[in-house]
């Protein structure tokens, strides 16, 4: 099915969208030359970002640039989410004081099902072109590899901060290592690229890719468009699931609103305007500020229905959910702790009692032998066990 086309929006239009968030642009002008020609002749651009699936599934790290991938895609142009099943082979040596672990095809294969399935939560299905950067570099012969490495200079290759910093500390660097922004600038020949977009960090690669579509036939080169890294839950490193400090996009609306309302303030006024494209207003309540953005990102990765519900959770303190319900006749407290599971015996039962561990529909009672009516409760012993229980 052919889909229709979008009308592409004046450049000034695109220009006010495409650049909120931009920590890089360059070069400026032939940015701005490559939508005034698109939009003279209304043909898409073709916008490049890559994803290496060293790691199964997308996290709150990979849909800031995702985001900026769909701004380019409501305005008319083609994007390409690129797996980078070939180049996780190696692994992007960017940021890293040592090689990395290599992954089988294997993992990388399942890893990338998850990524190519859950980009679609931003991304439309119908106008995202999913590429596999092994259907080019898994065809090319020892050649051209050769070929392909004669194209650029180990000086300059050295001067990038990472490997200089390791060859000073006379750390090891594999010589394959100096093959990933080589391979990364190839994907951008072979798509011929309008425009790459990646984190900041990544400018070093991107910009690879605008001199090896020049030295490959004297194509015009891409321009290069750069957001601002996702700092993790620690607030130091950015967000990775190797660190441990991601939120993955399909962790349950529980889960995804408390590591949100975990962070600092500070790290959440950083995270505000990453993932919602909007600025904090400095005069805003950093609570309520937090709330927002967790009950908006649980909204954005589910839905409008289960963003409602664990606010509510949230607001009423968190009770356990799907809990076990036990019925038994009217007692003393510490007797109807026992019964329903929540301690191993009458003396455990009122220790814990009188230690203000027990409650009922949220109130603690600290009288072990005070009666408990008729009626049906909640029934929580510490923070971790929980049970509905009907008295009658």
């Amino acid at each position: 099915m052919t889909l229709p086309k979008i009308a592409i929006p004046s450049v000034d239009e695109q220009i006010d969208v495409l650049t909120r968030g931009v920590v890089d642009l360059h070069p400026r002008e032939l940015f701005r030359k490559k939508l005034e020609r698109s939009y003279a002749t209304q043909t898409p651009l073709v916008i490049k970002t890559g994803f290496d699936p060293t790691a199964a599934d997308l996290h709150f790290g990979h849909t800031v640039l995702i985001e900026k991938m769909a701004q380019f895609q409501r305005l008319g142009h083609d994007v390409v989410f690129l797996v980078g099943d070939y180049t996780a082979l190696i692994g992007d040596p960017t940021g890293r004081n040592s090689a990395r672990p290599p992954l089988n095809e294997a993992q990388i294969r399942e890893n990338a099902a998850t990524y190519t399935a859950q980009c679609f939560k931003i991304l439309d299905r119908d106008r995202t072109r999913v590429e596999w950067n092994s259907s080019w570099l898994g065809k090319m012969s020892f050649n051209d590899v050769i070929t392909l490495a004669s194209r650029y200079n180990l000086g300059r290759m050295l001067e990038r901060r990472d490997f200089r910093q390791r060859f000073e500390q006379n750390q090891q660097i594999a010589l394959h290592e100096f093959l990933y922004p080589l391979m990364q600038g190839y994907d951008s020949v072979m798509l011929k690229a309008d425009i790459e977009l990646g984190g900041h960090d990544q400018i070093f690669n991107l910009y690879m890719g605008r001199h090896l579509m020049e030295a490959y036939g004297g194509m015009e080169p891409q321009a290069v468009l750069t957001v601002g890294l996702l700092l993790g839950l620690d607030g130091v490193d950015k967000m990775s699931k190797s660190k441990g400090n991601h939120i993955g996009i399909t962790e349950e609306p529980d889960d995804m609103f408390g590591k949100v309302m975990s962070v600092s303030d500070e790290l959440m006024a950083s995270w505000y305007p990453l993932l919602t494209g909007k600025e904090l207003d400095k005069e805003s309540d950093p609570l309520a500020a937090k709330k927002n953005l967790a009950r908006l990102l649980v909204e954005r990765f589910h839905s409008v229905a289960a963003a409602d519900d664990t606010f509510g959770w949230w607001e009423a303190g968190r009770p356990p959910r799907n809990v076990d319900e036990v019925r038994m006749p009217k007692g003393p407290l510490f007797s109807v702790v026992l019964k329903a599971g929540g301690a191993t015996s009458g003396s455990d039962a009122r220790r814990k009692i009188a230690q203000g561990g027990v409650s009922l529909d949220g109130e603690r009672w600290s009288d072990a032998v005070k009666e408990v009516p008729a009626g049906t409760y909640l029934l929580q012993v510490g923070k971790k066990w929980a049970a509905k229980i009907i008295v009658s």
